[in-house]
């Protein structure tokens, strides 16, 4: 009887706890929004809330305007061991954005990711998650970066819209 009372409370606590996260076959992030939505059969099956880049109006046109980029992707890579809890690269730049900064005579940036709070900082996220922060990177809370973490395989797209 003492264990159904603990795991009721743990549940009651932590809803997520013992919970499978569903996988989603797609990620799209809406910047006017603020958005990020896991999709599985175009349905979206979880949400959360996102800090861009400090300049999060358009697409990102430079390595360092501070802007998200805007178009299709591919999730590529994922690491544990991140300065940031956990991240997840996005395959920016690819050939488009590339041709377009080698005709502007700029870098166009790299290594755009999904991630949670800088290590150390996650108690800081309720305050953090109000701003535009990031320098061009996707920013969640630890607990939604373990969320996703889990429910996103490496090679699924991404799509992040303006």
């Amino acid at each position: 009887m003492k264990s159904i009372a603990i795991m009721c409370l743990l549940l009651l606590l932590y809803p997520h706890f013992g919970l499978a996260i569903q996988k989603a076959d797609r990620v799209v992030v809406v910047k006017s929004e603020s958005k990020l939505y896991l999709e599985q059969n175009g349905k979206v099956i979880r949400s959360y809330p996102v800090a861009l880049g400090g300049n999060p109006i358009g697409h990102k046109q430079r390595q360092g305007d501070q802007r998200t980029p805007e178009g299709r992707y591919i999730l590529d890579l994922k690491n544990p061991n991140s300065a940031y809890y956990k991240s997840i690269r996005i395959s920016y730049p690819n050939a488009a954005d590339r041709a377009r900064a080698r005709r502007a005579g700029v870098h166009p940036g790299g290594w755009i990711m999904i991630h949670g709070q800088k290590n150390g900082y996650g108690h800081l996220a309720p305050i953090t998650q109000r701003y535009n922060w990031t320098t061009g990177c996707i920013a969640v809370t630890n607990a939604e970066m373990d969320e996703i973490w889990q429910a996103v395989d490496i090679g699924i797209p991404i799509e992040i819209r303006p």
